[in-house]
């Protein structure tokens, strides 16, 4: 008869935003997972640290490369602080584009992490057809700010300039003859707000091709189904937020509970998982991504119909026009001032937070009117759901925790810090 025997083993990297920076200690009695120790901290930057020594708005680009695959939403979250200490008001025009673009990133994070939750798990297609949805939002993002990913595009009192009259075309190359270039410009003849609205069009029969592939798929609800259960009570215990909290039945978001910007202004629903499995949590990212397109589309429309300012007019926190800065003295130093030393900040501590993709991402900041933080602290909500991975892994097989890790969305960026 064979013996078991029990093992400690260096468990992973498993998940592709997992690479070399997670080590998770697994205690094993044969292949149930008696205890989980994750261990973090490989990826640490210290951009907490960092950001006492730039100048507020030199830290923008620090908040995109936290959560790498959540740009936007972090620069939020840094900004919206950044707003309250100095209590200015964001034009109406760039609160729709930045509730826009915060719903363009929860996709784009949800395409990443459904895709690649399937592919631990053993679903090859699906990483496929959801990044190639994510190459038509990056164009988005590319178009708007000239980045792919890090896009230090939204910047305190507004956003950096307004919206593009037109997207970047493909041209002939030794990969793409005339006629694959005429199918892929299509949809790019028009404004940004065109190519986005037309994806928007599209995005709906993508999903259902998604639901097609996965939701009713038997090898993946063998793999879902009853795995990694967390209930309402642990859910709230534990401090989790976004999906992880929603999937377990807790109706909580952000968005809806504390709104800001203009998510008063759009109407959408908040879907609720029943059972808080990683079934649920999958069917809860799939119905966020379809209420994202909702809000999307509402904010085109807006924006399609009122013109206006993107960034605040105030050129002590906000950098004048170009062609006045090059036309003028006073812009040209209110520019240079800005660039330079930076916007003072008056004393103070704030609390900002946003309904980021993978939970509640804030920003507590605490000035004593220099021009430079003097602390600042990230909530990021992925730190909390790994710290319950002991809790939720127990029992189950060593399959289950790449199960479990996945349907967490886990970026290490923003654990780490």
């Amino acid at each position: 008869m064979a013996e078991i025997r029990n093992y400690t083993i260096n468990f992973g990297p498993q998940h592709p935003s997992a690479h070399g920076v997670l080590r998770l200690v697994l205690e094993l009695d044969g292949e149930v997972v008696e205890r989980a120790d994750p261990h973090i901290g490989l990826l640490h930057r210290g951009t907490e640290k960092l950001a006492e020594t730039r100048t507020w708005i030199q830290s923008v680009p620090y908040m995109d490369r936290l959560d790498y695959v959540s740009m936007m939403c972090n620069e939020h979250a840094y900004c919206m602080a950044i707003e309250r200490l100095l209590g200015i008001e964001v034009p109406i025009r760039a609160q729709y584009i930045r509730v826009m673009f915060d719903e363009v990133t929860r996709i784009l994070n949800h395409l990443l992490g459904i895709g690649t939750h399937a592919l631990d798990i053993g679903a090859m297609t699906m990483v496929l057809y959801t990044f190639r949805e994510r190459e038509d939002l990056m164009d988005v993002y590319e178009a708007v700010s000239g980045a792919r990913m890090h896009a230090a595009y939204y910047r305190p009192g507004g956003v950096y300039r307004d919206l593009p009259d037109r997207m970047p075309q493909y041209e002939v190359n030794r990969f793409k003859n005339a006629n694959t270039v005429r199918q892929l410009n299509e949809s790019r003849q028009g404004s940004m707000l065109d190519f986005l609205e037309d994806f928007t069009n599209r995005f709906t029969g993508y999903c259902d091709d998604y639901e097609t592939l996965l939701t009713d798929n038997r090898i993946w609800k063998q793999r879902t189904v009853g795995i990694g259960v967390v209930t309402p009570e642990q859910a709230k215990a534990w401090g989790f937020t976004g999906v992880m909290l929603r999937g377990s039945g807790v109706p909580w978001d952000l968005r809806k509970k504390q709104p800001y910007e203009v998510y008063d202004q759009v109407d959408f629903d908040v879907p609720v998982g029943k059972t808080g499995d990683c079934y649920d949590r999958y069917l809860v990212r799939m119905e966020e991504m379809r209420q994202s397109n909702r809000i999307i589309k509402q904010c085109i429309d807006w924006l399609r119909k009122n013109p206006g300012p993107v960034i605040a007019d105030n050129h002590k926190v906000a950098p004048p026009p170009r062609e006045r800065m090059k036309a003028n003295m006073e812009e040209l130093i209110h520019h240079f001032k800005l660039f330079t030393e930076g916007m003072h900040v008056p004393e103070g501590e704030v609390y900002a937070a946003v309904e980021h993709p993978k939970g509640e991402f804030g920003v507590y900041a605490v000035s004593d009117g220099a021009n430079k933080p003097y602390r600042l602290k990230m909530r990021a909500p992925g730190f909390a759901h790994l710290a319950a991975m002991d809790e939720i892994a127990r029992g189950h097989m060593i399959a289950d925790v790449v199960a479990i890790i996945g349907t967490m969305d886990v970026v290490f960026g923003e654990i780490d810090r």
